[in-house]
């Protein structure tokens, strides 16, 4: 068995990697952990699908390589710890194609009306708040220029476009992470298209988050968290609005906890600890000591029908490469792989008036309704307009 060595950032091969492996481990909890996860599957169970009690975990497998499959169609494998609870392993599908990662609105869930932009910690909007986005002058289908970040990058890794062969995982396999499911342990990926890959973790899924939002007297909304050791920061967000008639969107509200106006892009993914890091010093993320940010009581005003708000605790990062540098600086390092695995911990709740008061009950007791598979079908009306703006691991 190969044996791995943590990929220091200023170490530079002159070629390779071959391989590149990416995990995604994540735990959901609240509201969003009854379809596996985000504000869009949060919607969908208030439509009416039921769960249990339990925080679930989420993990997501890319491996990118050069080569090509040395015969036959590609295959590959990760030989997992018994205490995945996977199996002996999970197959890495290649897809024929990828969905696109942008964010768009499907082009029949086109929205009307307007969205009003809020952003920071505070009883009040700060003046300069909303900006107003009519979304009548937007180009078809396109979110607004400017609107998702443009400084965080959202990094997928491995991709079905950036790779020669490319595999991934969930898969049609109907395997998925289990309430408790570990990662602890030694992993190994093998296939016909890559060098083998091993290394062994010492970084488990993190806790859940259990979090709290409650109204106060100025209308605004006192959102509070217990800490989670491991976090490196926090990052929340809120997507609301006002229903019309017919039952579409009138009015969309989205809000950000960053001091400013900050959304989308990698704030809605994985960030290693070095990328979090810089965003704490600046605002755009919460210290890991944060313990509570208020939403402006502008928010709930202008979404009165709905609120649904997410809390993302972003969590420590493992690396791994292979071979080691070599000692000789003259030597050549050529590098067969590498890998990664990224954490991080997302707690949901949702506000609207006629909430079923267990769903409430559950919210507010830090109970988390789950189910262990994360749905990124398209659901009509406004549950797919809202999906389409946020759909966390789709």
């Amino acid at each position: 068995m190969l044996a791995a060595i943590p990929l220091l950032a200023q170490q530079k091969p002159v070629s390779g990697p071959v391989a590149r492996y990416d995990m995604r481990a994540g735990t959901v909890s609240g509201m969003g952990a009854m379809s596996g996860g985000g504000m869009g599957a949060a919607l969908g169970m208030m439509m009416g699908r039921g769960g249990n009690n339990n925080a679930q975990h989420e993990l997501q497998l890319r491996l990118g390589s050069t080569q090509p499959p040395a015969k036959g169609a590609a295959k590959a494998d990760h030989f997992m710890p018994p205490t995945a609870k996977l199996g002996k392993s999970v197959a890495l599908v290649t897809p024929q194609e990828e969905q696109d990662s942008a964010e768009r609105f499907p082009s029949d869930q086109r929205p009307r009306g307007r969205m009003l932009v809020y952003w920071g910690c505070g009883e009040h909007a700060p003046k300069g708040q909303p900006l107003v986005i009519d979304f009548t002058r937007l180009a078809a289908g396109q979110m607004p220029a400017g609107m998702w970040s443009s400084t965080i990058i959202r990094d997928w890794g491995p991709t079905l476009k950036n790779s020669r062969t490319f595999g991934r995982w969930p898969a049609e396999d109907g395997k998925f992470a289990k309430p408790d499911s570990s990662l602890l342990g030694a992993h190994r990926v093998a296939g016909n298209y890559l060098p083998e890959i091993s290394f062994s973790l010492t970084k488990d899924f993190m806790a859940p988050i259990r979090v709290t939002a409650k109204v106060q007297a100025s209308g605004s909304t006192l959102v509070s968290w217990g800490t989670i050791s491991e976090a490196t920061g926090y990052h929340a967000t809120l997507f609301g609005g006002k229903q019309g008639s017919d039952g579409q969107m009138a009015d969309m509200v989205m809000w950000s906890s960053s001091a400013s106006r900050q959304f989308g892009g990698g704030l809605s993914d994985w960030l290693s600890p070095g990328q979090v890091a810089p965003l704490v010093r600046d605002r755009t993320v919460l210290s890991p000591a944060t313990t509570s940010c208020v939403i402006p009581a502008e928010v709930r005003r202008d979404a009165p029908d709905f609120r649904l708000g997410m809390l993302t605790a972003f969590g420590p990062q493992e690396d791994f490469s292979y071979p080691p540098r070599p000692a000789d600086p003259k030597a050549l390092w050529k590098l067969d792989w590498t890998a990664r695995v990224r954490h991080r911990s997302t707690a949901s709740w949702i506000d609207m008036p006629g909430m079923p008061s267990e769903m409430r009950a559950a919210e507010q007791s830090g109970a988390q309704p789950g189910l262990p598979r994360l749905d990124c079908r398209p659901a009509r009306g406004l549950g797919g307009l809202l999906g389409a703006v946020i759909r966390p691991g789709c």
